[in-house]
């Protein structure tokens, strides 16, 4: 379907686009005015756009941003990136969110725990670390 969008063959309520991205009204929005910026490519998730599309396309997540706090006269705005799971379209998708003071949405949409200790805590990072090429 963000192919359809992205290509022009099925409608959307289009904000911006650029040469490699398009920015258009979610249908279902968290707030009105939730904006979602999707890649022309189809890519699937974040870790499939090629590295010498990230600065132009955070660039264009970046001015949404701007645009949605500065047009809707927001507090703010919440930006994030499903991947796999959670990720209704499987097109890659950045949702960019208005946010104002008291709008009822606290943090993330899941409920949040704690490591048991610092040392659990160490083991993950550690984990992570481990295969992050050098």
């Amino acid at each position: 379907m963000f192919c359809a969008i992205a290509s022009g063959s099925a409608p959307a309520f289009v904000v911006a686009s650029s040469s490699s991205a398009v920015a258009f009204l979610d249908i279902r929005p968290v707030f009105k005015g939730h904006v979602l910026v999707a890649p022309r490519a189809h890519v699937v998730t974040l870790t499939d756009l090629p590295v010498a599309d990230l600065p132009e396309y955070f660039g264009f997540v970046r001015t949404l941003a701007a645009a949605v706090e500065t047009g809707l006269s927001a507090g703010g705005s919440f930006v994030a990136i499903n991947n796999k799971v959670s990720q209704s379209v499987p097109h890659l998708h950045t949702h960019v969110v208005p946010r104002t003071k008291g709008d009822g949405l606290r943090g993330f949409f899941w409920p949040r725990g704690k490591y048991e200790s610092d040392e659990e805590a160490l083991a993950y990072a550690s984990k992570i670390a481990a295969v992050i090429p050098s």
